[in-house]
């Protein structure tokens, strides 16, 4: 800053302090660096209290220490003379102090007491201490005295005097017995302010003859205790007058008191009214003492205000009203009022409140520079109105030499164009009649220049919208003036939102992220200038943002409280948890991390509020959420039976804690311990706002009831049991219910319902009356009586006839209502006639109807279910010979007369009959009737192959449909080309006649894919079509190649159809579909529900038309999926069907396993046995020579795909499978898509049926040694592979 910018400032600083010269003082710095190096008066800092009680077995101690610059020496006064220290060897000065120690040792104590001032004195003035009056404390003891006893009549009042001796202090007065018990007090005997032991009346127990009275002396803590007082407590209605004589006592000796019952009456205060007076500041205790019969109570009121009940208590069982810190306002008429139930009684106590001198406003320290003007004010108030006298360097005054600078007026002394030189302490004392006020302060003239005392470089953080202070805390004579600037640049005025305070600091209102920044302030006064920088970082506030929740938790169950967070990053923040604003317990199962708080298995225990609060350095954000655990409420209890009557109970309860979940209701159960003793049944259920219930009751039962309540987390544990209630027997009530008449033979009725439960019986003796009658024909009702039944059988009926039954419950008190009839048949016999006048009329080639007359109901002899229509293929019709396929069964239910058979396979010749069926079976069959399907579409050729591709031409050769559906009229052929980008050319179609098979296409183009469509015609149109792919080629190069690229097509349509799934015993199940592709890569897979593994697959057969497949080896009780799909020769699928679900039935419990039977253990021991003689017979021959036949086939032939080992090692020879049997390089495929198997006739296959490894007929194992036939997944090639013997027998062994 340039010198111009200084001037100006310490001109501007000047002007201010001339302008406030008359109110301004500079403040005393507080820094003791700074109070070092300047001159200081001297200010008493530490001394003894005005009044000042000692022990008198210890050295008195009076305080006095002052500080000041030069440090102040001292003296002292004694009784307002001087007290000389030096020359009193009992008395020592602590050195730099005027601390005063005095060893009394045998010395009296009284010789020192005395009022006793210090003055601590420099060269820049004196400062005198309070007057401390010292005496001693003393416990005097009590004056020896001679107590009669008391003896007094039950009822009056008696008051016991302690008197205890002046002390000092005044002594602590309570009253105990002999063993040193306090005697106990209460509303009719208690001690009053004094120590008097107040009886409001006495009774005969109050005879004692130990009432002492203590009094403990605080300072010597010494107890002294008054001579025992006897009470005897007298009943004069109980004494004669003869014994009454005897006693001798004056009148004088009774204390003289009404003993009968009688109003209240103050035994303290006496009289209507009385006066207190108390001090400002001190304790108002007021006292009310009553006696009377019954003993009264006391009650406190203020005549003209409100008690102030902050600061108010009552004591000794009210008698006692205690106001602390008293006021002005509580003077005033306090009313205290004893009341028993005769009457009351009324003392008014008038207050006045005095007043000690207090401060209103001590004088202050001031520090001015020359020339300049200060004021020093001594405010203080009492009453009676202090009086107020300055002193200088403790000097009066008036008495002191005159000064013009100085003026007094009243509380004020005005110091005006002050000297160097003229520092003085100036002392203020305010005195009434109830004590008096002394201080001292000093004016200190100094000329300074500015010092900045608050510390460079002070970095202040604050939170966003907050109020920022910026300390300048300076000192310097005269008072300096202060500039605040902002990054040394910007001067900040005395404006929004800035403020400078009187005292230099800078506050910023509402902070904000742009206040941040550099601050300079500038302290500047006439004698030089001084600046400080400070810095204020403006930083986000901590606020949370995901607060935890109200939780409800099931006791045990887990609760969560989560807590999110944003904070300054610059802040280190602190997670801490409360609960219910203390500490978290001590407990593992508390998990606190970042930002969550977990309590597992909660208890009851755990409920409460919990608190997250996010701590900085400079704020915290807080949230809470409150805990609540429930669980099941506790069982009712107390269950009681009222209202007791034969058929119904009332029952009452008492609800258990319902754990913070109210109940919804209440269920009722009951044990009928006669019928079902330790089984409880549900009886009713009650909202869970009532506790009682009205049970409804049956007859002849022994019930005991409990309850259980319900609320939302659950059921309680059910009550204790109720005292058993029986009821009397009676008739039954209800009847049997679901009454069936069905017969089982053709000439029986069963009649069956359902029994009566023991509750339903109502009594003794339950038995059950049977009625029947034959429904429409004049008779009789026929009945049975039975008991513990639950059907009967009547004999003797006609055939499916309808009978009327009923059944009614009887027992030893009577018969039930009667009962409802129900109409029920007999038993039903086989049909006895078949359908007549069978037609069947042809729709389609697939469908037909047929028709019939109906059987007589007479002839039914039963319940009529329906009709069954049996049919089946005989022959196709261009076959002479007969091929009767398997027979379908269709069922139509009800009396029908027609049916449709779908599914007709075209020109055929089909075979019906019809049956009717009743509930006992089905009847003759009609006579066979014959019909014939007409001609309809053909099926697929049953395949379509190219051959002898060229550049220009190619081979097709197919084959006629499996089936015809009629007389074949011819085939069509549409081909195109496709080009690279799979679009297709033109099509080329043409006719061939059904007699033809082979077609050669010419005038091809070279190098180019075409596309085949192929189908079959009759009469009736064309069949599906298949189709196939191929390419010409581009020379003869391509000619040498064994393998044609032949591309396959989907058919068009669906290439599966009809396809079903059969189960076959426990472990097999059985696919059937029928297929129309050109594929022959079929096969079935399957994989076990919702398994994870890959899919089973089995290669089958892939030729056209209808197939079916074995699945073997299949788990018992699983569910499988099962699919076919059609692979191309990259094993990628081509078509796929949907899926099957076969659930196979699990394995019958009676199931016998032929492991664990005898004979199969012993034949599986004689195979093992007459195998290991094998065994032997073939080691023996080979170590003599002689060979295996087998292995002498085996080298004959030499099979390129067996590998024999050495010939010295004497073992079998080893089958090879690693060529995956795949055609040798260079040999050509045939164009049917085999490869013939090896021409040797002598291989084991041979042996074997095929590839599937089972017994031969004759039942041998030699199957065993055949090799599994497999198709090769690419080429459909047909391999065998024959295991060594060893291995075979390995495998069945």
């Amino acid at each position: 800053m340039d010198r111009k910018r200084k001037w100006v400032l310490s001109s501007g600083a000047l002007l201010v302090l001339f302008l406030g010269c008359m109110t301004t003082a500079l403040e005393v710095p507080l820094d003791p660096k700074v109070l070092e190096g300047l001159p200081q008066p001297p200010t008493i800092t530490h001394q003894s209290p005005k009044d000042f009680i000692i022990d008198p077995r210890e050295n008195i101690l009076i305080y006095c220490e002052a500080k000041g610059k030069p440090h102040p020496s001292f003296s002292w006064t004694r009784n307002g003379t001087h007290f000389d220290v030096e020359k009193d060897s009992k008395v020592l000065m602590k050195p730099s102090s005027g601390t005063l120690v005095i060893d009394i040792s045998g010395e009296k104590a009284e010789a020192y007491e005395g009022i006793y001032q210090c003055t601590a004195r420099n060269e820049h003035g004196t400062a005198v201490s309070n007057n401390i009056f010292i005496r001693q404390s003393r416990s005097p003891l009590w004056s020896k005295e001679r107590k009669e006893a008391i003896m007094v009549q039950v009822g009056v009042s008696l008051v016991l005097q302690c008197g205890p001796p002046a002390g000092l202090p005044p002594p602590i007065i309570f009253w105990m017995d002999n063993n040193f018990q306090r005697l106990p007090q209460n509303t009719r005997v208690s001690q009053a302010l004094n120590g008097d032991l107040y009886f409001s009346n006495v009774l005969l127990d109050d005879t004692r003859n130990d009432y002492i009275c203590y009094a403990r002396f605080p300072h010597t803590q010494t107890i002294q205790q008054k001579q025992p007082i006897t009470v005897k407590v007298l009943d004069m209605d109980a004494i004669n007058e003869t014994v009454a004589a005897l006693y001798n006592y004056t009148n004088n000796l009774f204390v003289d008191s009404p003993s009968g019952e009688r109003r209240p009456s103050f035994m303290a205060p006496l009289g209507r009214s009385s006066t207190q007076m108390a001090l400002r500041g001190g304790v108002l205790e007021l006292e009310c003492i009553a006696e009377g019969l019954p003993t009264p109570e006391v009650s406190w009121y203020k005549e003209s205000g409100d008690l102030p009940s902050s600061r108010m208590s009552f004591h000794n069982f009210q008698k006692t009203l205690k106001i602390a810190d008293v006021m002005e306002a509580d003077a005033g008429d306090y009313r205290c009022t004893a009341k028993n139930s005769l009457g009351s009684a009324h003392h008014t106590i008038k207050v006045n409140v005095k007043a000690a001198p207090f401060w209103i406003s001590a004088p202050r320290n001031l520090i001015l520079a020359p020339k300049e003007t200060g004021i020093l004010t001594c405010r203080v108030s009492g009453d009676p109105k202090p009086q107020i006298a300055w002193s200088v360097n403790g000097v009066p005054i008036k008495d002191s030499p005159k000064d013009t600078s100085r003026k007094v007026e009243d509380d004020t002394v005005i110091l005006s164009d002050v000297q160097t030189g003229s520092s003085a302490v100036y002392q203020c004392n305010a005195s009434n009649e109830f004590g008096y006020l002394l201080a001292n302060a000093f004016v200190n003239v100094l000329a300074e220049a500015p010092r900045v005392l608050t510390p460079p470089n002070n970095v202040y953080q604050v939170i966003t919208n907050n109020p920022a202070f910026l300390d300048c805390a300076s000192f310097g004579s005269p008072i300096p003036t202060i500039t605040w600037f902002k990054d040394s640049q910007t001067s900040i005025l005395n404006r929004d939102p800035y403020v400078i305070h009187n005292n230099g600091t800078l506050e910023i209102n509402v902070a904000q992220s742009l206040n941040s920044g550099k601050y300079t302030c500038i302290a500047s006064n006439n004698l030089g200038t001084r600046e400080n920088h400070v810095y204020l970082e403006v930083k986000e506030p901590t606020r949370i943002l995901a607060q935890p929740e109200y939780m409800v938790v099931q006791r045990n169950r887990k609760a969560v409280f989560e807590c999110k967070v944003k904070h300054d990053p610059t802040l280190i923040p602190t997670m801490n948890w409360l609960k219910d604003n203390g500490e978290l317990p001590d407990d593992e199962r508390f998990l606190v991390d970042t930002d969550s708080l977990t309590i597992n298995e909660v208890t009851e225990e755990d409920e409460g509020t919990y608190t997250c609060v996010m701590n900085t350095t400079l704020d915290q954000d807080s949230a809470s959420a409150m805990l609540t655990v429930v669980e099941e409420p506790d069982p009712p209890t107390d269950l009681e039976l009222t209202d007791q009557r034969e058929r119904s109970v009332q029952l009452t309860w008492i609800p258990g804690d319902e754990h913070n979940s109210p109940t919804q209701k209440f269920l009722v159960q009951y044990e009928d311990l006669l019928h079902q003793a330790g089984v409880w049944h549900n009886l009713t259920e009650e909202e869970g706002t009532k506790t009682t219930a009205h049970l409804d009751l049956s007859p002849y039962a022994y019930y005991s009831f409990r309850v259980l309540a319900v609320n939302h987390v659950g059921y309680s544990q059910p009550s204790q049991p109720s005292r058993q209630y029986r009821t009397n027997p009676a008739a039954p009530d209800v009847n049997p219910t679901d009454v069936h008449g069905v017969g089982t033979e053709h000439n029986n009725l069963v009649i069956s319902w359902k029994e009566l439960t023991g509750l339903q019986s109502n009594g003794p003796g339950l038995q059950y009356k049977v009625n029947w009658r034959q429904k429409d024909v004049e008779e009789d009702w026929l009945s049975e009586t039975v008991a513990n039944a639950s059907k009967y059988v009547v004999s003797g009926t006609p055939t499916f006839v309808p009978y009327e039954v009923k059944v009614q419950a009887v027992n030893d008190y009577g018969n039930g209502p009667a009962p409802e009839a129900v109409v029920g048949y007999s038993g039903e016999d086989v049909p006895m006639s078949a359908p007549e006048s069978v037609q069947v009329l042809v729709q389609n080639g697939t469908l037909a109807e047929v028709h019939w007359e109906p059987v007589l109901t007479s002839m039914v002899r039963g319940r009529l279910q329906g009709y069954k229509v049996s049919y089946w293929r005989e022959r196709s019709l261009h076959q002479a010979e007969a091929q009767q396929e398997e027979q379908q069964v269709l069922l139509f239910s009800g009396n029908r007369t027609d049916g449709r058979l779908p599914g007709l396979k075209p020109y055929s010749l089909y075979t019906l009959n019809i049956r009717v069926v009743n509930g006992k079976g089905e009847g003759p069959p009609s006579p066979n009737h014959n019909f014939e399907t007409p001609e309809g579409v053909p099926g697929p050729p049953s395949f379509l192959r190219i051959k002898n591709t060229d550049m220009d031409s190619l081979t097709l050769e197919w084959g006629p449909p499996q089936d015809n559906n009629g007389r074949l009229t011819g085939y069509t052929l549409k081909y195109q080309p496709v080009n690279s980008s799979n679009e297709l050319g033109p099509v080329e179609e043409m006719m061939f006649p059904a007699n033809e098979t082979t077609v050669i296409l010419a005038d091809l183009k070279y190098s180019t894919r075409y596309k085949f469509y192929f189908n079959a015609k009759t009469i009736k149109g064309s069949g599906p079509t298949i189709t196939e792919e191929a390419v010409t080629i581009m020379d003869e190069a391509f000619i040498q190649q064994p393998i044609v690229d032949v591309f396959k097509v989907r058919p068009i349509g669906p290439a599966f159809t009809n396809v079903n799934s059969s189960v076959v015993g426990e472990e097999g199940a059985v696919i059937s579909w029928e297929y129309f592709g050109p594929d022959k890569n079929v096969y079935v897979e399957y994989i076990v529900e919702n398994s994870k593994e890959d899919w089973t697959k089995e290669c089958v057969n892939g030729s056209s038309g209808s197939q079916t497949h074995l699945i073997k080896g299949l788990k018992p009780g699983t569910s499988y999926r099962v699919r076919l799909v059609v692979k191309d020769h990259s094993e990628a699928t081509i078509h796929s069907t949907e899926e099957l679900v076969i659930t196979l039935p699990a394995m019958k419990s009676d199931q016998v396993d032929l492991a664990t039977q005898g004979w199969f253990i012993g034949l599986m021991c004689a195979i093992a046995l007459l195998i290991l003689v094998l065994l032997i017979i073939c080691f023996i021959k080979r170590n003599k020579g002689g060979k295996y036949p087998v292995k002498e086939k085996e080298d004959a032939h030499q099979d390129p795909e067996i590998q024999p080992m050495k010939d010295d090692d004497g073992t079998f020879g080893e089958y090879s499978d690693t060529e995956d049997h795949k055609p040798l390089k260079g040999s050509r495929t045939p164009s049917n898509g085999t490869v013939k198997r090896d021409d040797s006739d002598d291989s084991l296959v041979d042996y074997g049926e095929g590839g599937d490894g089972q017994f031969n007929e004759d039942g041998s194992f030699i199957g065993q040694y055949s090799g599994k036939k497999e198709k090769d997944t690419h080429e459909g090639n047909e391999s065998s592979e024959a295991p060594s013997p060893v291995n075979a027998m390995n495998s069945f062994v």
